[in-house]
């Protein structure tokens, strides 16, 4: 992952998005006004909607060109 860069704010989620090949949840996410997607076959799929609406901290990078969830934590 490269660009990675912090944000602060509350977390919408904007999509639910296919699931992975391996069955996996992933999601179009916006966390204080930057849209991101949650990566494939990551563990953060299971953990996002349990912060929505809320305030959090996540560092956002790219991804094969694409702006991709790399960590989440409350704020």
């Amino acid at each position: 992952m490269k660009n990675i860069s912090r944000h602060i704010g509350v977390l919408e989620i904007v999509d639910r998005l296919p699931n992975s090949r391996n069955g996996n949840p992933r999601y179009l996410l916006r966390i204080g006004g930057v849209t991101c997607r949650s990566a494939v076959d990551s563990s953060h799929g299971y953990s996002v909607p349990k912060f929505e609406g809320r305030r959090v901290e996540a560092t956002i990078g790219t991804h094969r060109g694409v702006a991709t969830l790399d960590t989440l934590r409350a704020a």
